[in-house]
């Protein structure tokens, strides 16, 4: 019962505090700018003016271009409901979840393709086949991540796996290979959250655009549902990096809710930094930055069946 109540308070707590992770991006990226940057509530004052925004629809588009937002916000809502975030179990947990969890990104990346093929753009022709070329990169490496921290506990769900990760845990053979989840994982995050060095969201290049790309026709209230559905990415899959890294498990689910919410929050703080201290890289070099996730997370899963 309290398990129950611990997974559906984090839901909630992710629903109404992932619009803040940009804002503390901007803020850390402005801070290093010596800027001062926009108001930490900027990205909900955003979403309710293109809430209240009508929307502009081309004649050559279909209903593609309407479901593809929804679909994606359903997507995206549907994972958070199987991600723990350290000591809190996900409020959906089964043997094999984290299958269910990569099949719902898919279906999220493969709707917002559709709905940019659908407006007959060029751009968003050029980003949509960008995007599923490098997220055939990095989806090997996701799986294969969280196959390796799942083995030791006979590939069961995610929140078994992730209960099992403490700090005493992480001196025993397999945390090497739980650091090695981690790094790969950190740079899944980048590449899937459309973040430097793989790409750039706040880029108005479109020639040079991946994500962006995409929903360059997307307006009002359709954009509101892409960019939540991005914030609450970023707290899904920040979550999976949370977790490995902030081991705490103190027991008090309220205490593991707010060390994982503090977590978050310093991830969001580490991306500022490093998209204010590296620069993007050349696209011809994106594929060889997602292999090497591939790599580390190949050798986790080897140094955990050594083990096993």
């Amino acid at each position: 019962m309290m398990a129950t109540l611990a997974s559906i308070v984090h839901i909630l707590v992710a629903l109404s505090l992932a619009p803040l992770l940009p804002a503390v991006i901007h803020r850390i990226k402005a801070w290093v700018a010596g800027r001062r940057g926009s108001p930490m509530l900027q990205t909900y004052r955003d979403l309710w003016k293109l809430l209240q925004r009508g929307t502009v629809i081309s004649r050559t588009t279909t209903g593609l271009i309407v479901v593809g937002p929804v679909v994606g916000l359903a997507c995206v809502a549907a994972a958070l409901t199987i991600v723990p975030l350290g000591g809190v179990p996900g409020l959906l947990t089964f043997s094999g979840d984290f299958l269910l969890m990569a099949y719902l990104f898919g279906l999220m990346r493969f709707v917002t393709i559709l709905a940019a093929l659908d407006t007959g753009s060029s751009f968003e022709g050029m980003g949509a086949s960008r995007e599923a070329f490098f997220s055939a990169l990095a989806e090997p490496a996701l799986l294969l991540g969280l196959a390796a921290l799942i083995a030791p506990n006979g590939y069961g769900s995610l929140s078994t796996a992730y209960a099992s990760v403490n700090w005493a845990a992480m001196t025993s053979p397999v945390g090497p290979a739980w650091l090695l989840v981690a790094a790969a994982l950190i740079i899944v995050f980048l590449a899937e959250n459309a973040r430097i060095p793989v790409d750039d969201p706040n880029t108005h290049l479109e020639l040079t655009m991946i994500h962006e790309a995409m929903v360059l026709d997307h307006g009002g209230p359709d954009l509101a549902m892409i960019q939540y559905a991005a914030s609450l990415k970023l707290w899904t899959l920040g979550a999976l990096i949370v977790g490995l890294l902030v081991p705490v498990r103190s027991g008090w689910w309220c205490v593991d809710l707010a060390a994982g919410v503090a977590g978050q929050f310093a991830l969001a703080a580490v991306v500022g930094a490093i998209e204010s201290t590296i620069a993007r890289l050349r696209l011809v070099r994106v594929p060889q930055f997602l292999v090497a996730a591939s790599v580390l997370s190949i050798l986790a899963l080897v140094l955990v069946t050594r083990q096993s």
